[in-house]
């Protein structure tokens, strides 16, 4: 299927995107071919005068490109061909005698933004879901079919590079205000005033806007600070990639051969310069992502899923409020409950506030308003008979977590789910002396809620499949990329970031440098350092879970590190408390290492010329995550490496640019990271042994995932 439907209504062709067996639209070869064909036709049609491209569902444009018919090509040269036969289609376009509007209502992204900018004239519905972006940067590639330079032409040099180096998206009002969109429209009558500007363009009544270029522009466009400008975003580049995403780089050169050699040059770079990038590892690496993320969008029991209309939220701190906003966002009815009333308004206010956070990008103030009069705080556990879930996110103790579970259970239909917010109590022990422990499973959330993707469900061997199927249903209505684990303690994200930051810590008791650990762990991919990391998530919770985790740990031959129940004792709480691992200094955190923490926690004052440091470091610690990931697929904790994977770089940032700890296995070859697994055991002892799998894996020469995903170049 071609994915194109033809329609006429008078002297305007509706060109409808048409793909009712996608779950989103996206750009194929075959819809491109049939909108060439299209354009053909209704040129050599004199009845009609003007077309206008929307798609036939609602609240849906165009996802992007299909980026799985770029793994297909083998060579380069077939990916520059590729993106010169869309190119000539959207130049078509571009200078048709005819004017295309498009009509844009939910996502416009990628190549759906490319091929908009094509047309004579755009409009955007006003709906919360509709928004304009160039994010390949975030797939490891550049914009192909001409986004490099026509998106610099309509809006400008400094906000081009902005949306197409960071992903960052634009709303409708704020598309309209760059010039990219150049009229807005409610959705409802979205394709009625498309086809009405379809005429008054073709009659010459009615032309696309050109706002006039600001003098930031004019300097930045046509002046010797244009050069100075491409310096300032290079730096800023190598500052936040440190090197490891080509793509970014990438894109500032073809840009810059637009600027300083023309259109045509531009657009042959971009060509050039994407093929380039689709071969290598970390475009692979990245894309392996996309698509893990897409088919966790699948629930597997969704056919044993029960509805979800109201959710109680028990605990109205940090990470309840967090969950409380993701639910109401997205039209769920929130019983937020807390000791009392006054804590449960408390995390109302706080819902209020971090809705407000995006008014203007997407949210209008009377709609975070009207989201936040869904969360209704309750004092008491009566109300919570009214909702179809019931999610704790109480303090991280076992005593009051069951509880928790017998004042739920006491109020609530049999059909309730029950879902502890814990990071590494097992849910087994929460569900123990509970009533109905079939309808009791983990629902583990990631700090700050409203921003983090990633969802981990626990499942116990007693929980129902209608429990895990409703759980992970709720969490896709929240937004989430959902995961599902076994059971155990820690489960799998927070027993492998245990294990990292324990490596971590006893480094510095090796004598590392702590600034310069936690600068190698970010050169190395990872979003913050380890120190950095446990001061955010709280220096108090991470003795918490140290302390639940204890007996586990212990009977693997290691011994917990001291440094955060040492820290704590200290009055040292993290981020929060303004006091850490790091000096922070009203709330904002400083370059600096505590000497005071370091004392505390027992660590040396000064570094050892002798400790390991640097790029050897850092993937030292990131094979502390690699080994505790195989071994949690070995003993049953992982049902699978694309889990692990998911939950590895959405959950605690492994680097994206490396796909995850199994992929990463795949892309360096298991011998070779048998062999680095052996270098540090001679070195490091035990705690490095082998796994089995990863023995047997180098043995074999297989691999987690089917070698064609996997780039060499």
């Amino acid at each position: 299927m071609s994915g194109l439907r033809v329609e006429r209504r008078g002297d305007v062709a509706l060109l409808w995107i048409d793909q009712p067996e996608r779950s989103v639209a996206v750009l194929t070869d075959a819809f491109l071919r049939a909108l060439a064909a299209a354009i053909d036709e209704l040129d050599a049609d004199d009845g009609v005068r003007g077309a206008v491209l929307a798609n036939a569902r609602p609240g849906a444009f165009l996802a992007g490109a299909d980026i799985a018919s770029f793994l297909r090509y083998d060579t380069p040269e077939q990916v520059v061909a590729a993106i010169h036969e869309g190119n000539a289609l959207l130049e078509r376009i571009e200078r048709w005698r005819k004017p295309l509007v498009v009509a844009v209502d939910g996502a416009c992204m990628g190549g759906g933004t490319e091929l908009a900018l094509a047309g004579r004239y755009v409009i955007a519905s006003t709906g919360p879901g509709t928004r304009f972006g160039l994010p390949e940067v975030q797939l490891g590639l550049l914009p192909g079919l001409g986004g490099t330079v026509r998106l610099p032409e309509r809006v400008g040099l400094e906000r081009a590079l902005d949306m197409m180096l960071t992903g960052r998206n634009l709303y409708a009002r704020q598309a309209r205000r760059a010039g990219l969109a150049h009229a807005t429209h409610h959705p409802e009558g979205l394709v009625a005033a498309a086809v009405a500007a379809a005429r008054r363009l073709a009659a010459g009544e009615l032309a696309a806007p050109r706002p006039e270029p600001g003098w930031r522009r004019q300097l930045l466009e046509r002046t010797p600070a244009r050069a100075l400008a491409f310096d300032q975003a290079a730096k800023q580049v190598a500052k936040r990639t440190h090197g490891n995403y080509p793509a970014a780089e990438r894109i500032l050169e073809v840009v810059k051969v637009w600027a300083t050699q023309g259109r045509r040059a531009g657009l042959e770079a971009s060509a050039q310069r994407f093929a380039e990038l689709s071969f290598t590892p970390q475009a692979r690496a990245l894309v392996h992502l996309f698509f893990l993320q897409t088919a966790a969008k699948k629930n597997p029991w969704k056919g044993a899923a029960r509805p979800v209309r109201a959710v109680g939220v028990v605990g109205a701190g940090l990470m309840g409020s967090g969950i409380a906003e993701v639910s109401a966002a997205n039209g769920l009815d929130v019983y937020l409950k807390d000791r009392d009333l006054e804590l449960a308004l408390k995390g109302k206010h706080a819902v209020w506030r971090g809705l407000g956070r995006r008014v203007g990008r997407g949210l209008t103030a009377f709609e975070r308003d009207r989201v936040v009069e869904r969360v209704r705080p309750i004092d008491g556990y009566e109300p919570l008979g009214l909702a179809d879930v019931t999610i704790e996110a109480v303090l991280e103790l076992p005593d009051l977590k069951r509880e928790m579970v017998a004042q739920v259970e006491a109020v609530t239909h049999d059909g309730h789910l029950f879902a502890s917010n814990t990071s590494a109590i097992p849910i087994a022990e929460i569900a123990a002396g509970a009533r109905r422990p079939e309808a009791v499973v983990g629902m583990h959330y990631f700090s700050p809620v409203p921003k983090m993707p990633l969802l981990e469900v626990v499942a116990t061997p007693a929980s129902a499949e209608w429990a895990l199927g409703t759980a992970y249903e709720l969490g896709l209505k929240q937004g989430k990329t959902v995961i599902v684990v076994n059971d155990g303690p820690g489960f799998y994200t927070t027993r492998a970031l245990g294990v990292y930051v324990g490596e971590a810590l006893r480094a510095l008791r090796e004598g590392a440098d702590p600034l310069e650990l936690e600068r190698a762990v970010v050169a190395y991919g990872f979003p913050l350092g380890p120190l950095a990391m446990t001061d955010d998530v709280g220096l108090d919770v991470g003795a918490k879970i140290q302390e639940v985790m204890a007996d586990a740990v212990r009977a693997r031959g290691l011994e917990p590190d001291p440094a955060s129940a040492q820290l704590v004792a200290g009055g040292y709480l993290g981020r929060k408390a303004g006091k850490g691992f790091y000096r922070y200094e009203k709330g904002k955190r400083k370059q600096e290492i505590d000497p005071e923490a370091l004392r505390l926690a027992g660590f040396p004052a000064s570094p050892s010329a002798g400790a390991e440091r640097g790029p050897a470091l850092a993937e030292r610690l990131a094979l502390t995550i690699v080994r505790e990931a195989l071994l949690c697929l070995e003993e049953g904790v992982l049902r699978d490496p694309a889990s692990g994977d998911l939950g590895a770089v959405f959950g605690f940032g492994f680097p994206p640019f490396r796909g995850g700890p199994f992929f990463m296995v795949d892309q360096l070859g298991a011998k070779a990271v048998l062999e680095r697994f052996r270098a540090l055991e001679e070195r490091h002892g035990a705690r490095f042994a082998p796994p089995e799998s990863l023995v047997r894996m180098a043995e074999s020469g297989s691999t987690f995932y089917p070698r064609e995903a996997q780039a060499t170049a």
